[in-house]
């Protein structure tokens, strides 16, 4: 299966955009955490379904996170994970907010539900792209 059908068969299931790059970041290793799963629920739809940052900029944020971050007391987070998340905004307000007005997701949708169909699943396999060339570039994976 590729990308975009793995993208569309976990929106069937109900998950949203942040949740997705998640989901894709543990299946990559192998793993499963719902726990984390349903905590990333957090920031679907612009944080809590407000409108506000888009969840696929923070999910992705999350997703740098999760390969490069602190996750234990005797770990180590990785001494470019903050230049590898600026990047990734960056990036994200370059090619995509400049094309809606906007990293959030009013500006996305056009405050037309309508338009998540056609743009949000773009958006997320975009987003899920560049964190895998940053990680890559940084020789995280």
């Amino acid at each position: 299966m590729d990308l975009f059908d793995r993208m569309l068969e976990l929106s069937s299931q109900g998950f949203y955009c942040a949740q997705i790059l998640m989901i894709l970041a543990l299946e990559s290793e192998g793993k499963e955490n719902p726990d984390l799963i349903r905590a990333m629920s957090g920031l679907n739809g612009g944080m809590g379904f407000s409108g506000n940052v888009c969840g696929a900029l923070t999910g992705g944020c999350c997703f740098l996170g999760y390969f490069c971050g602190k996750g234990e007391t005797d770990e180590i987070e990785d001494p470019e994970a903050s230049a590898m998340i600026q990047e990734l905004i960056q990036w994200f307000e370059e090619h995509i907010g400049a094309v809606y007005g906007g990293c959030d997701c009013d500006h996305i949708l056009e405050r037309n539900p309508a338009n998540k169909m056609q743009r949000c699943p773009q958006v997320v396999e975009n987003v899920f792209q560049k964190c895998v060339e940053i990680l890559q570039e940084h020789g995280v994976v």
